[in-house]
């Protein structure tokens, strides 16, 4: 089954980390594509580089950048081929901003 590894980041999650700290970060998502059960994935570039797209009342309206309020943002995604839920949920745990304050919500792709 193939699954949405979908990351979502704290703000900030990397103020106050050394060179090396970010680097071995780094390393844990070059390691992740590197697995056998991974079909792709890309980071986003920054929330700031956002444009939003609505449609309300036949108008196209357009905001730049992200929401002030939001806690995390979507910073990026894997697709990964697993067994089972559990199998796509190891590898999610894996994924360094679970443990940096954000989080990875999985979600089966819908077959065709």
């Amino acid at each position: 089954m193939r699954y949405a590894l979908l990351i979502n980041e704290r703000p900030g999650a990397y103020d106050g980390l050394t060179a090396d700290e970010r680097a071995a970060i780094t390393a844990e998502y070059v390691a992740l594509m590197k697995d056998e059960r991974m079909i792709g994935g890309e980071r986003l570039q920054p929330a700031e580089t956002a444009t939003t797209v609505r449609i309300q009342g036949g108008r196209t309206l357009m905001t730049d950048g992200p929401f002030a309020d939001t806690k995390e943002i979507f910073g990026g995604f894997y697709i990964i081929e697993a067994d089972d839920l559990d199998d796509a949920l190891e590898l999610a745990a894996r994924v360094p901003a679970a443990r940096l304050g954000g989080s990875v919500e999985v979600r089966p792709l819908v077959e065709r």
